[in-house]
């Protein structure tokens, strides 16, 4: 769409019109495929091509491609069972413009649909004993925090409602504490990581607030221990630190780091580097302290440019399932030239 802009007082004037339409999307920018320049020529790819779309493969620690999972779509922060039997993830749906969760029988290569609200239901999360998912919501403005259970029966329960942003990351393997990155509305602080208690009077507690953005909060096995990513040294890191503390905290990371996954036994720990390498680190806890060993690349991931989390890990690292880019489309480029001429009706 365009629509006239008067540059001396700042005010549209006139209707906006349609200049394209059917074009391609990138969900990681939230941008379509387009661009204008100063002379009056736009150009843009058109077509819901399978550049739109995501698939999610398996692969080993060397890098081996494995097999798939489901058909191509535009998935969103996959999810293992704890049984490893299942998968949860979000699908974005580019004709309504929602994303709903789905779970995946990987025997079967079967989905069912879980969630059917007209909004952003995304991030699942599998209670330990996989009969209910955590997920996040924006069905009521601001996103939420709701479970559901697995198989889809009932409907939906709101866990936590606020007027802050949040976004649910995961469960620790009691099942009694969800982690969640918390935006603090008020400007005080950042992104902050909270925890949310789902027993007794279930109130929330912050776990790490400062000046810096903290996220990707992942409980470990032993649910000790909580890694997270903190850009507080200008620049996204991996740290891990004690839960529900006091304590201090290790760096893990060295050259920068997203997406934390712990092994199932909490003796390793895997993250993304900025170049997209699957790192490995050993992890050595004792007691109140930790050893970490220095990170080794294990392969390069081709991920898709979506937003959220790209992948997971099997309980015995072996096996990586990763959200990866589609193969494009060979949609061409139109030009438009002199379509400005349409803002002087």
């Amino acid at each position: 769409m365009a629509q006239a802009f008067d540059e001396k007082s700042f005010q549209l004037t006139g209707d906006a019109f349609p200049i394209a339409e059917h074009f391609q999307l990138d969900l990681g920018s939230s941008r379509a495929i387009f661009s204008v320049s100063e002379n009056g020529i736009l150009a843009f790819q058109g077509g819901i091509g399978r550049g739109n779309y995501t698939q999610l493969f398996w692969f080993d620690r060397s890098g081996k491609q494995l097999g798939q999972v489901g058909e191509p779509a535009l998935y969103l922060q996959p999810r293992l069972s704890p049984d490893g039997q299942k998968l949860a993830v979000a699908i974005f749906d580019l004709q309504t413009s929602s994303t709903d969760t789905w779970v995946y029988e990987l025997a079967h290569k079967v989905p069912t649909r879980l969630t059917f609200d007209p909004s952003f239901d995304s991030n699942p999360m599998w209670m330990p004993d996989g009969s209910r998912l955590i997920f996040t919501s924006n069905r009521k403005g601001g996103n939420d925090i709701y479970q559901k259970a697995s198989n889809g029966a009932g409907s939906e329960e709101l866990l936590l409602e606020s007027n802050e942003n949040k976004v649910a990351t995961s469960v620790s393997t009691d099942g009694r504490f969800v982690t969640y990155t918390n935006t603090d509305t008020k400007g005080n602080t950042k992104q902050d990581l909270w925890i949310l208690p789902l027993f007794g009077d279930g109130k929330p507690f912050p776990f790490l607030q400062t000046q810096a953005d903290e996220l990707s909060a992942q409980f470990s096995p032993d649910g000790h221990w909580i890694a997270y990513v903190s850009d507080e040294s200008n620049n996204n890191q991996i740290y891990i630190a004690p839960f529900p503390g006091p304590g201090g905290k290790w760096q893990v990371s060295r050259n920068g780091g997203t997406e934390p996954r712990w092994r199932g036994d909490g003796k390793e720990l895997f993250y993304l580097a900025p170049d997209n390498k699957m790192m490995a680190v050993a992890v050595n806890a004792k007691e109140s302290s930790l050893e970490i060993a220095n990170a080794q690349p294990l392969f390069e991931a081709r991920l898709a440019t979506t937003v959220g989390s790209h992948y997971d890990v099997t309980r015995d690292g072996k096996r990586f399932l990763i959200d990866v880019a589609g193969e494009g489309s060979s949609a061409p480029i139109t030009l438009v030239v002199n379509w400005t001429a349409d803002l002087k009706r």
